[in-house]
Formats: C-alpha cells, structure tokens, sequence
C-alpha cells in the first residue's frame, strides 16, 4: 500500500497536521505564533547546513530548530523585546540559510519543496519519521498536559501548585522545535506557522474547553490535509499551500457558523 505516492502524501499530511493542530492550542493561547515563525525559518539554515556537512536534512533541521529554540527561549526573559529578538533571529536565519545553500559546491537542491512543502515526494522513511516525531509531540502533550495549561494560564498559581512555568515553557519550545523539523518536508519553512495556528484557532470559535479545543482542532487539521491534498490533484497545485488554503477555508466556516449561532441565539 505504502507503494502508492498519494497515500504516502495522505499518511505524510495527516500525521503532520494532527500533532501540529493540537500543538497548535498552546501557541493560540500563549500568542507564540511569531516563535514558530522564528523557529520554522531558521529550519533553512539547518538545510544547509546539513548539505554542507553531508548528513541528514532532517537531523540539520532538528538540530538548528532546537538550538534556536532554546536560544529564543533564554532571551525571552531580557530586557529587549521578545518580538525584537523574534524578527533578527527569524529573517536572519532564513536569509542566511538561502545564502549559505547557494554557496556550498555542488550543492543540488529544490529550495522550493523546503520553503512550500513537497509532500507528493514523501518516501516510507519520511513517513516513520513524521509519524514517530508526531507520536512523542502528542505523548509529551498528553502527560504534561494539565501541567503546561496551568503554567498557560496563571503562572504564579503554578508555582503555587508546584509546577515549575520555565521547565513546562521550555518543553513547549522543544516540541515547536520538534513539529517544525517534522513538518518541513509536508508544508514548508514558510507554512509551518499556518499549520499551527489556523486549525486551533477555528476550533477556539468552537469548543467550550480546553480538551474539547484541542480535539477540534485536531479534526480540522486532518480535513485541512485531506482536503488540501485533494485540492492539489485536482487542480494541480502545489500540495503545501493547498493544505493551508483548506485550513483557512475550514477556520471561515467556523467563523461564519459562530456569527449565524450568535444571530440565532440572539433573535427573539
């Protein structure tokens, strides 16, 4: 079965889309989606340089997310803003990746399946890697979880409670960095940040708590993957940003159902 590309595609976007969805309640409620933006765009530099050192693109990228995860994680904290810090280290990293990726002797690569995503070339290794990577995102997730929304929601009483906010915000930075080296190859350095908002934002409009935000969000991550990739073969289009065009399709309708709801409830 694995032989088929399309259901390689399917496994590849599927597996992708529901550990990033779930992840993606915490980066919501935390407003961090300028940190997977930082984290994601520096995944190019982990390209290059695993090129350059002729290893793994995945260990490249794994490797550099996380190191500028945790380098974003240490400077929150300073006085400088974090938005400030955010913006040098994402376009830095990019610029200097691309920079770097036509440098490097003989280098033969598609730039544009890393920046967009190339799903429709995922191999059976990809797919135990993506599947593996989203297995531990959702296994962290789901024994730290009453953990991670209590620091997500009141710091101080987490303290209180005995929860420590820095090693629960440092196990969120590591799994970004994580989803981000996973998703890479399905939607790219430039849409990994898409993926991680846009389905938990459309299930916030529609879930009444935590849990019930993250199974949403889950649901519309998957259909967003499906639909996107269906869009894709019948429209010839890229895979990529036909995944997040259904995501943002998908969140619409949420938000269109919330407001006739709102009407309804409202009419006498």
């Amino acid at each position: 079965m694995l032989d088929d590309f399309l259901v390689r595609a399917i496994l590849a976007a599927i597996g992708t889309a529901l550990a990033a969805s779930v992840l993606g309640c915490f980066v919501v409620w935390r407003r961090m989606a300028y940190f997977g933006d930082a984290t994601a765009h520096a995944a190019i530099l982990g390209v290059a340089i695993a090129l350059a050192l002729n290893i793994s693109i995945f260990a490249g990228v794994a490797a550099v997310a996380l190191v500028v995860a945790v380098l974003i994680h240490r400077l929150s904290d300073r006085a400088q803003g974090t938005d400030t810090i955010l913006g040098v280290i994402a376009h830095g990293a990019l610029a200097t990746g691309l920079v770097a990726v036509t440098l490097i002797p003989g280098a033969r690569i598609n730039l544009e399946a890393y920046l967009f995503g190339d799903v429709l070339t995922v191999s059976r290794m990809d797919i135990a890697v993506i599947w593996g990577g989203a297995a531990v995102v959702l296994g962290v997730l789901w024994f730290h979880w009453s953990a991670l929304l209590l620091a997500t929601l009141s710091p101080d009483l987490a303290t209180a409670s005995g929860v420590n906010p820095q090693r629960e915000n440092l196990i969120l930075t590591l799994l970004l960095a994580g989803i981000v080296a996973v998703a890479i190859k399905v939607v790219g350095a430039l849409l990994i940040t898409a993926l991680l908002v846009i389905p938990a934002a459309g299930a916030r409009r529609l879930a009444t708590s935590p849990e019930g935000m993250a199974l949403r969000a889950a649901a519309i991550g998957i259909l967003a993957a499906v639909g996107g990739l269906t869009m894709s073969l019948q429209m010839d289009t890229p895979a990529g940003p036909s995944i997040v065009v259904m995501a943002v399709i998908l969140f619409a309708l949420t938000t269109i159902g919330e407001k006739l709801r709102t009407i309804g409830g409202s009419a006498p």
